[in-house]
């Protein structure tokens, strides 16, 4: 193995190191985690137990700043954790101040920012991008090239289909007014969001309520209600069957 280990990092027992991997200070690798070729690990970082990293993959990464960003601001950040059992796939970029929950797949390309969570089971796709200050919850699927824009919520058991698009400026950052309803989406406990739909700032999606492929979202979803069109209307009511709580093991505390 050619890399970098700093002293100070601390690898558990059984831990399998690639080739050419970059550990910084203070880093923490739970035992019989398996860390792929390139990678880089920065300082401070948290892996739980039994964590598989894939080629390429960069976790606890620095924020960049551009002079002109509504969103990403100067901060001390904490380390970069990461829960037991869970997979960061190949060129993933894992940004410092993320905490991401236990047994969850951070598929390959995809990028999760700083202030940003994500709970256990949660599946995060090929290409997804999570801006900053979101939460996502357990037990969501975000398929590939999902969007996540800055500031928003995502509930407990969401699924949201490939290239999903959102938005959190409605003056699209011309004017000082937009700093006044800046926001991000906010999906309640069992939405679900159907391919290619567009989700405009600041829209709620309430607890099992259904946003149809090809969907423009320019007003809040009601509960347990299906929206479709260009933009979304009120469709029909979700079929009973399909409601989250009429699902074996999902629906119920």
């Amino acid at each position: 193995m050619n890399g970098s280990i700093a002293d100070t990092a601390v690898i558990g027992e059984h831990v399998i190191l690639g080739n050419f991997v970059t550990v910084g200070e203070n880093v923490q690798i739970g035992p019989g985690s398996v860390i792929g070729n390139n990678v880089v690990i920065h300082r401070d970082t948290v892996l739980g137990d039994c964590i598989r990293v894939d080629d390429n993959a960069v976790i606890g990464k620095l924020p960049m700043r551009a002079a002109n960003s509504a969103v990403t601001k100067d901060m001390e950040l904490p380390p970069a954790r990461i829960g037991a059992n869970s997979i960061v796939g190949t060129s993933a970029v894992l940004y410092r101040g993320c905490d991401i929950g236990r047994k969850v797949l951070v598929a390959d390309l995809s990028t999760i920012r700083e202030n940003v969570t994500v709970g256990d089971f949660t599946i995060i796709g090929r290409g997804v991008a999570v801006e900053n200050f979101c939460r996502i919850g357990s037990y969501c699927k975000l398929e590939t090239n999902v969007y996540i824009t800055a500031y928003s919520e995502i509930g407990d058991r969401c699924f949201i289909a490939p290239c999903v698009a959102t938005s959190n400026d409605n003056y699209l950052g011309r004017t000082e007014k937009r700093f006044k309803e800046f926001k991000g989406i906010v999906v309640g406990k069992g939405g679900r969001i159907g391919v290619n739909a567009t989700i405009l700032p600041g829209k709620v999606i309430g607890e099992d309520a259904v946003v149809a492929a090809g969907a423009v979202l320019t007003r809040d979803a009601e509960c347990r209600k299906i929206y479709a069109g260009v933009p979304a209307k009120f469709f029909r009511e979700v079929p009973a069957e399909e409601l989250l709580e009429n699902q074996k093991g999902t629906g119920k505390p």
